[in-house]
């Protein structure tokens, strides 16, 4: 079917034969094709071309993607691929791929375009799918699905987790035990300390689901929340929209930031939000803020957020996720006392990677039962 530039049907009408030539573009047919492709063949091959990312402890039960497909694991981390499009494309080839599975990591359109007819779909395993060039793979009639909500909460709870943190400078103190100071046991507290009731949490972007749980825990927590959004407004039948103690602000400049005691990035990292969080934003927000980032690292213009900490202009910054993760070894984000970082660990727990398997499992078993994944991003 596949090859096929046309067919003829054969119909009957008032007892005559007829026959009307059906010309379709051979990728169309390929499209149409699939439910009758997937519906009556072997399970398709499957390659995790980084499995070690997500499994990196081996603690994983692949089990249920191993019954519904013919899966090749590579346990390697994998993020070097980027720079050889050829492996890629080789480790693709060598099992016959139907279905491409990836965690986070760079795919050239150069090997989307060399992957060859057999590839029909590529699994982000994971929210963001900026790694992976979705016009390219449309051009190509591959389908690119992700998986947008396996790590709500936990991503949430690692922004609550540095919001905590700070209001009890748990990171400062731990530093000071670390360098042989205990003057805070010993004499008067010397670092600050605060209520979080009361005090103004800023979400950048935060009207998703992770920002939104993000607000959820923190009015629990009796904090006031100003959500930034294009329109100033929720959407229509948002479970915040009326709160008593939620503001929606479309100036995130001007309304958002010189008001909040801690700012929480909840953007989409696309070409408009790249770099657009630096110097000017910080500058905006009070000293005595705090800024925290598990969104993407990129968003931030990394650059200027460390000449930022270096000169104080906030109380400090925590960085689940970095523009470069790892960041290059000579990058200032390391040594700056006043930043924290933890490596893009929001993801990490067991029960969210497990859930991940598993959600990318339903998105396949729904491609192989209809013909089309669920959650398919282009």
């Amino acid at each position: 079917v596949r090859k096929a530039s046309h067919f003829i049907i054969k119909f009957s009408v008032n007892g005559m034969a007829s026959a009307t030539k059906l010309t379709f573009i051979g990728r169309r047919i390929m499209s149409n094709s699939r439910l009758l492709s997937t519906s009556t063949r072997a399970p398709p091959s499957a390659v995790f071309l980084n499995a070690g990312r997500l499994d990196y402890d081996g603690a994983l039960d692949f089990g249920r993607l191993s019954s519904i497909t013919s899966l090749t694991l590579h346990r390697v981390d994998g993020l070097n691929y980027a720079n050889d499009p050829e492996e890629i494309v080789r480790r693709v080839k060598e099992c016959d791929a139907e279905i491409i599975i990836t965690k986070e990591m760079e795919l050239p359109a150069s090997a989307v375009r060399a992957f060859g007819p057999s590839v029909r779909l590529i699994c982000e395993a994971g929210t963001g799918y900026n790694n992976i060039p979705v016009r390219e793979a449309h051009a190509q009639d591959v389908d690119v699905c992700n998986v947008p909500e396996y790590s709500t909460d936990a991503v949430a709870h690692m922004a609550v987790t540095y919001l905590m943190n700070f209001s009890a400078s748990m990171f400062q103190q731990q530093a000071m035990l670390l360098r042989g100071d205990r003057s805070n046991f010993t004499d008067r507290m010397t670092v600050p300390l605060s209520e979080l009731g009361g005090k103004t949490l800023g979400l950048v972007g935060g009207a998703g689901r992770i920002g939104s749980r993000v607000a959820d825990v923190a009015l629990a927590l009796g904090m006031d929340v100003v959500v930034s959004s294009r329109a100033g407004r929720l959407p229509e039948g948002h479970r915040l929209a009326g709160h008593a103690r939620v503001r929606t602000v479309a100036d995130v400049d001007g309304l958002l930031l010189p008001v909040a005691d801690y700012v929480s990035l909840h953007c989409p990292l696309n070409d408009e939000t790249r770099g657009s969080f630096g110097r000017k934003q910080i500058e905006r927000m009070k000293p005595s803020a705090f800024l925290i980032n598990t969104a993407r690292g990129a968003i931030l213009d990394e650059a200027e957020l460390i000449e930022c900490m270096r000169e104080g202009l906030i109380a400090g910054a925590g960085l689940d996720t970095q523009s470069s993760e790892p960041p290059p070894q000579d990058s200032g984000l390391w040594t700056l006392p006043n930043v924290w970082m933890t490596p893009h660990a929001g993801w990490r727990r067991l029960e969210t990677r497990q859930r991940l398997i598993d959600q990318i499992a339903d998105n396949i078993e729904a491609y192989i039962s209809s013909g089309k994944a669920t959650n398919i991003v282009n």
